[in-house]
């Protein structure tokens, strides 16, 4: 076999060079699920409380059952936190007031319950900042949290609310009672393995009303205490 030329051994090596570089920077620009992953660990799932349970009522609707659930969360001295739509707010702003008065949190839900998956960086900002500019109007507190209507977000959502001094929440148990009009299935799915640090999403319905007081004396029975998702998650 001949013997290959400098020349040729020369050319042979850069060219095997630059496929390396080709096919390492190839890697670099794709999408990856390490870079889904950091927006995931900017989002709270779950607080760190060792004994605190938080309820978080997202709100658009059920005027009248909020009101119930305030009368229900004083008679258990328990704290939760309503993450609240701007249009429903801007309807109830009595509502509004009453909640943080009783001392508990108030979230952003948004303004129009739109997709915020879908939304561009400036969608969702003002959307976000339309919503807690008028709640904090409104109920005199300052608004730290914000919960994405649907559980939809993205990389957007999460920076937007992040330059508004906002931290995005979701959740660790899923009543599921917006779909599910029962009242022993909120029962069961707000305390099956219940623990601390637990963030438990539900809404103002008739049959979460009935099933509340339930749910407070298990949290109260096994030594869970109802917080609200700011003390839980610092």
């Amino acid at each position: 076999m001949k013997k290959l030329s400098r020349r040729a051994v020369a050319a042979l090596t850069n060219l095997f060079l630059i496929c390396i570089v080709l096919a390492v920077g190839a890697v670099c620009f794709l999408p990856s699920a390490h870079t889904a992953s950091r927006v995931q660990d900017r989002v709270y799932y779950k607080g760190n409380s060792e004994n605190g349970i938080s309820l978080m009522f997202n709100v658009y609707w059920g005027t009248e059952e909020v009101e119930k659930i305030l009368d229900i969360l004083d008679g258990y001295e328990a704290k939760a936190t309503f993450f609240l739509g701007g249009s429903w707010a801007d309807d109830n702003s009595v509502c509004v007031k009453k909640i943080a008065e009783r001392g508990h949190e108030i979230g952003s839900h948004g303004y129009f319950h739109r997709e915020h998956d879908k939304l561009s960086l400036e969608g969702n900002y003002n959307e976000i900042k339309t919503s807690i500019d008028f709640l904090a109007l409104i109920s005199g507190r300052e608004i730290a949290l914000f919960a994405p209507p649907s559980g939809a977000y993205n990389e957007n959502t999460v920076n937007a609310a992040e330059s508004l001094g906002l931290k995005t929440v979701m959740w660790s148990k899923d009543t599921i009672d917006w779909r599910d009009k029962d009242a022993d299935l909120c029962f069961r799915r707000a305390t099956k393995d219940a623990e601390g640090g637990d963030l438990v999403l539900m809404h103002p319905m008739a049959h979460t009303v009935e099933a509340l007081p339930r749910i407070l004396e298990y949290y109260k029975a096994n030594g869970l205490k109802p917080i609200t998702v700011g003390e839980n998650i610092a």
